[in-house]
């Protein structure tokens, strides 16, 4: 789409809508959803403010309680009909948005697309944290990961305790029904008194955010009932830990844009 264009071709346009503050959708997003003739969002994870300046005749048509068999032929009906169609899902499209079996089915229609990505809920939560997730020296790599669920298994290679063994800033979605079997195989490799933020609907109304040691995310998880909207980052980057530093603005250091100053 032309940044000029004053309509929307006729398309599905999938857009990944953040983690739920209006605020935090790209603009690209936001003069999509502006011009849209027909908005398809997943209305169990998408607040309503997301729709708040789509255009009054714009046909909103929420997905929570429609499987993919229904979904798909409303928006190739549309689009067949010269409509602009937006797809709206949470969080960020890359991350367990279930858009592949969605873009293979619009490719079988020949059916035209394009992706918008979002703001995903673990950068949100560093926001929200004021802190960064790769602190020189201390951690230089996050994982983005899940556990097995009904919905979606996770291949064996990629089982958490292996992936806590590398002590990164570990970034656990869905994970909150099954926190128990969680925090046990992350306490194979990181320390019982590992910061862990359990952040609750980032960027809703009622948003809340705790911050304790990992030997307590199963009983705070299990005290405030989360069993869902839940995102666990657990990370050493999170200690109040001695000051650390880049060497990217630092005076010694050196490269084409800029001489060492030592």
């Amino acid at each position: 789409m032309n940044s000029q264009d004053c309509s929307l071709q006729p398309a599905v346009y999938i857009i990944g809508a953040g983690p739920g503050d209006p605020d935090l959708l790209t603009v690209k997003a936001q003069k999509i959803l502006s011009q849209a003739d027909a908005i398809f969002y997943a209305d169990s994870l998408v607040p309503k403010q997301i729709l708040h300046g789509v255009r009054p005749e714009a046909e909103l048509i929420p997905t929570g309680n429609k499987t993919l068999e229904d979904i798909i032929p409303l928006m190739i009906d549309r689009v067949r009909a010269r409509r602009s169609v937006v797809r709206l899902h949470s969080g960020d499209l890359s991350l367990y948005s279930a858009i592949a079996e969605q873009i293979q089915a619009l490719a079988e229609a020949e059916i035209p697309f394009e992706l918008i990505p979002g703001i995903s809920a673990f950068q949100a939560a560093a926001a929200k944290l004021g802190t960064e997730l790769t602190l020189p020296e201390l951690v230089q790599t996050i994982i983005l990961t899940r556990v097995s669920g009904k919905a979606s298994a996770v291949p064996e290679a990629e089982e958490l305790a292996s992936l806590a063994a590398h002590q990164a800033s570990l970034c656990l979605y869905l994970a909150a029904r099954h926190v128990e079997v969680a925090q046990a195989k992350l306490l194979q490799h990181y320390s019982a008194d590992t910061p862990v933020a359990v952040c609750f609907r980032l960027g809703w109304e009622d948003e809340q955010i705790w911050i304790v040691p990992l030997e307590k995310m199963a009983a705070v998880t299990r005290e405030h009932q989360l069993i869902r909207t839940t995102l666990y980052i657990i990370s050493p980057a999170l200690k109040k830990v001695a000051k650390t530093r880049s060497r990217l603005y630092h005076p010694e250091h050196s490269h084409l844009f800029r001489r060492a100053k030592f």
